[in-house]
């Protein structure tokens, strides 16, 4: 099949229909025509197409029955539909008929590309949106982590067989991506499962403090210490404590910590006594840390103790479909807590929010839609119901270079008709003007777009 999809043209002109025909083949769609519209909707099973194209006044059944039946039968299927110029009452009579969008005649072939273009993303991305609504409650997991691309395939598998190790692990990846989730999964599969799971934040916590929360206090060690307190290390005992930022320890704690870490033994502030620990230890950080070494802001010696086994969480960006996948299940989760029947996520705003880049990774795209279940009104997601930044965000298409997977990586060529594409839609579709910026003759750019100078 074609990269730009599957179409079924209705028109009972045969000129017309050869005309269409010959336009969308050489535009690289997949074409099967007919005159006869009966004929045409018994091939709708058979050919399944993305788009069906079809004229509005045709002598044996007109389009508006057309797109009545084609949405009995194959209601995912957006219906494109030629109108007279003008005929806006027969225009707004086919959309209510349940067309996807509609021409004037006479047809301009670019123009109508264009139209089957944003039909056929519309059919592929409702396929994926029904898609992960059935596959959100069965999409692989590994405990509060869901994702079925393949970095996250990769993560989990990674995960399963790091926790049964008694290893020290370093998570790294940017701010929002789950790493604590994923230290979370690592204790949950080790053998420490049934011992406690202490999390702390390096960089939430004043430096003067930090010391006495990780090693614990005995009474008059400091102003207000009317008792003792174990720290962190001790309250972790036989279990797991997760380091969150790690990269923010200072470098007079770094040293401290280090000591702890090869000699299993914490000294309280203000004790001269140590006491003996069984922790498994886990760190995060989103900074670069081998960079930090570099800059003598991070101890090598320590890094060496922490990262035996380091863990990536890919960032949203890189995840594919996961986007929606994780909105659809964020959406249940939401709508079950506000008790609002919210059921899922509407095309259009399904398509903003997979073209959106999400900065802020899991984290944003969890607000964002907690913030959406909470003002629609309707029983799907709206782009309305959307933060303005999704809403309106203007996607670019773009090389993701972040993808673990090698098969996410695109060609030279196909990179080049990406930026000619976006090249052609910035100068809406001024073909001189295009050539002129990308440093072309108009015979070389026709010729990367796959058409011939004049051809129509």
């Amino acid at each position: 099949m074609n990269g730009r999809g599957k179409l079924l043209i209705l028109d009972d002109d045969q000129d017309l229909c050869d005309l269409l025909t010959r336009g969308a083949s050489r535009r690289g769609f997949e074409t099967t025509a007919t005159t006869d519209p009966s004929a045409g909707l018994e091939l709708l099973g058979e050919l399944d197409p993305d788009v069906v194209l079809t004229d509005l006044n045709m002598g044996r059944m007109d389009g508006l029955e057309v797109c009545r039946r084609v949405v009995e039968r194959r209601p995912g299927t957006p219906v494109v539909v030629l109108t007279a110029f003008g005929s806006m009452e027969s225009a707004v009579a086919a959309i209510r008929a349940g067309a996807y969008d509609f021409l004037a005649k006479p047809v301009d072939l670019d123009a109508l590309a264009l139209a089957l273009d944003r039909a056929v993303q519309h059919r592929r991305l409702t396929d994926e949106v029904r898609r992960l609504r059935a596959a959100a409650r069965t999409a692989p997991k590994l405990d509060d982590l869901v994702g079925d691309s393949a970095p996250m395939r990769a993560l989990f598998d990674l995960v399963a067989r790091v926790a049964p190790t008694d290893s020290s692990v370093l998570v790294h990846g940017e701010s929002g991506t789950g790493k604590e989730l994923v230290a979370q999964a690592i204790h949950a599969h080790s053998r420490r499962a049934t011992g406690p799971f202490v999390a702390i934040n390096c960089a939430a916590v004043p430096e003067n403090l930090l010391e006495s929360e990780l090693f614990g206090h005995v009474r008059g060690a400091f102003t207000d210490a009317k008792g003792g307190r174990p720290g962190l290390f001790v309250r972790a005992h036989r279990g797991t404590l997760f380091l969150d930022e790690i990269g923010d320890l200072p470098l007079p704690l770094q040293v401290k910590l280090l000591r702890v870490l090869q000699e299993r033994k914490v000294r309280p502030v203000g004790s001269d006594e140590e006491v003996g620990i069984d922790v498994r230890v886990v760190s995060a950080t989103h900074r670069d840390v081998d960079e930090m070494v570099d800059q003598a802001r991070f101890r090598a010696d320590l890094l060496y103790r922490l990262d035996v086994i380091r863990v990536e969480v890919p960032p949203l960006r890189a995840r594919g479909n996961d986007v929606l996948l994780l909105a659809q299940r964020f959406v249940e989760q939401f709508a079950a807590r506000e008790g609002k029947a919210v059921t899922g996520i509407a095309q259009p705003a399904a398509q903003r929010i997979r073209d959106y880049d999400w900065p802020g990774n899991v984290r944003e795209l969890q607000n964002c839609i907690e913030r959406a279940v909470a003002l629609t009104t309707f029983d799907r997601l709206t782009v309305d119901d959307l933060p303005p930044r999704v809403a309106k965000h203007q996607p670019t298409e773009r090389v993701v270079v972040a993808a673990s997977d090698p098969a996410a990586l695109l060609p030279l060529d196909e990179v080049e008709r990406r930026y000619i594409q976006q090249v052609m839609d910035t100068v809406k579709g001024n073909k001189a003007l295009a050539a002129r910026i990308l440093g072309l003759d108009r015979k070389t750019l026709y010729r990367k777009l796959g058409k011939e100078p004049g051809a129509e």
